[in-house]
């Protein structure tokens, strides 16, 4: 059975402008000309800003102790999809939502309770529990590492619920019957299994007719395409979903695992010289042509803790660049999800290009210094970093 839940807690109240653009505010004329600059048509209001599909995970967290040794651990609520949605209910005050299964045992309540928290409003296809094997809510095992030692993280994503998920399981009418101006997915839900394409699509097909903006994190993960197929079948998946996307993020690996497309002829001087990603970008607009832009992070890792940062994208035919911060970094995971929420917001909210993407970078950046997967950042810090702010206290 498909349930709609919508008793999520209200989420924050978007700034001033994105206000304006939901009622048809003075800041409507603005909206058009960044629309041209960017090539999207982005709707200027919907019950819903933003929609992901995909699965909600929970991830077991040692700290800097390695898993094999560990005694204890935190437990954080995650999935590349999910996080998107929350970072943009959370910190941006955004009326998102997340579309996914959900199981009724203790794990189902303790992540449906934090979704219910963050302001995001789910759209379950609910599964029964037998008590002893499943349907399961995954389980990522982590420990953050330290120094020169990397962080470590493996699955176990047996016998799971969103696995399960296939055409047919929403009713996508219903879900954006009152306007959705962004659909996101994300290429770890379509490794899941031979099914969860088929729900990317379908999401993607009914989201377009809605009139929203497609976007799609290509988040190659090669320890689930290996069980899936391997690199070929995640060239012949993701090229089947690609078809809709408008928005693609994504960095050099994973447009050669994801997209099939050779590496690029100019090889980069460092992990942040942006030239080879950009050298990419004509095979992804060949293959491609609807694709409007194209972004990734670059990251130069020093140390577990001690990182380079910066982003660049690709926006209708335009090269962006943000600077670079000297990063100290408390938990690197999730800073890519980071990314792609405060860039999306930027684009949702009628920034520049240039604007959007260091408000996706100055995001990122900060919730690497945060426990778990999701941003604990206020909109005032983003925009504050992304301007150039500092770390000196404030008073």
């Amino acid at each position: 059975m498909y349930y709609n839940v919508v008793d999520a807690a209200p989420s924050l109240m978007p700034d001033s402008r994105l206000q304006a653009f939901r009622t048809g505010g003075p800041f409507i004329n603005r909206l058009a000309e960044e629309s041209m600059s960017t090539g999207l048509n982005i709707l200027p209001h919907g019950a819903l800003d933003f929609v992901s599909v995909g699965a909600l995970i929970h991830r077991l967290d040692t700290g800097i102790v390695p898993f094999r040794k560990a005694t204890e651990c935190q437990i954080h609520v995650s999935g590349g999809e999910f996080n998107c949605a929350a970072n943009l209910a959370s910190c941006f005050g955004l009326k998102t939502g997340i579309v996914t299964a959900m199981a009724d045992y203790p794990v189902g309540e303790l992540i449906a309770g934090y979704v219910k928290t963050m302001g995001v409003q789910p759209f379950y296809k609910l599964f029964k529990h037998n008590g002893v094997n499943g349907p399961n809510m995954a389980t990522v095992y982590s420990d953050r590492g330290q120094g020169v030692r990397p962080p470590v993280v493996f699955y176990n994503r047996s016998n799971e619920a969103a696995g399960m998920l296939k055409a047919g399981d929403f009713d996508w009418a219903s879900i954006f019957a009152g306007g959705v101006r962004w659909f996101h997915s994300g290429g770890i839900f379509a490794a899941l299994s031979q099914t969860t394409p088929e729900v990317i699509i379908e999401g993607m097909q009914a989201a377009k007719a809605a009139g929203a903006i497609i976007s799609l994190d290509l988040n190659y993960r090669a320890k689930l395409w290996n069980i899936a197929g391997g690199e070929e079948r995640a060239v012949a998946v993701l090229d089947r979903i690609l078809k809709h996307v408008d928005v693609l993020v994504g960095n050099e690996e994973d447009l050669q695992k994801g997209l099939g497309i050779p590496g690029p002829e100019v090889a980069a001087k460092s992990k942040l010289d942006p030239s080879a990603f950009f050298g990419m970008i004509d095979n992804v607009i060949k293959k491609h042509p609807q694709i409007k832009i194209v972004a990734t992070t670059l990251r130069e890792v020093h140390s577990t803790n001690r990182h380079s940062w910066s982003a660049v994208a690709w926006v209708n035919g335009k090269t962006y660049a943000a600077p670079t911060a000297e990063l100290d970094i408390y938990d690197r995971i999730g800073g890519g999800d980071g990314f792609a929420s405060g860039f999306i917001y930027g684009l949702l909210s009628n920034e520049s290009p240039e604007q959007a993407l260091r408000l996706g970078w100055a995001h990122g950046a900060l919730l690497t210094t945060f426990p778990g997967d999701i941003t604990m950042a206020s909109l005032d810090e983003v925009r504050a970093f992304a301007q150039g702010g500092s770390a000196r206290i404030q008073r």
